[in-house]
């Protein structure tokens, strides 16, 4: 498991690219806000299945796995576990070093359960 945070600003396709680098996955799934070409092709150079549903605005759409698609469930899971922890959902902690070290130690312990 791979937890990289960035700026409050930015969306979270910015760094997308950096969680998948330097691990060669079967599979990368995400829902529509991740469906860019610039990341559709750094999954496929890595090897991987991309298990992204297209925009309906695409001109070509994307052929997309439905039934691994649901297994996305369990990561929309695992993030509503963490948020349960007070610390990370409100992330009182000002420095991102403190802040990640936290959400890594909420996430063992779910991992641990």
């Amino acid at each position: 498991m791979r937890l990289i945070a960035g700026p409050g600003q930015h969306s979270d396709i910015a760094c997308a690219a950096d969680l998948i680098d330097g691990f060669s996955p079967d599979a990368v799934l995400g829902d529509k806000g991740y469906d860019a070409d610039h990341l559709c092709g750094a999954i496929q150079r890595a090897g991987a299945t991309v298990v992204i549903p297209p925009r309906r605005n695409r001109k070509v759409q994307r052929p997309c796995d439905r039934h691994l698609y649901k297994e996305r469930n369990q990561i929309e899971r695992f993030f509503n576990k963490l948020k349960q922890f007070r610390r990370v959902a409100t992330r009182y902690d000002k420095l991102l070093v403190n802040f990640m070290g936290f959400v890594k130690l909420a996430a063992i312990a779910i991992w641990i359960r």
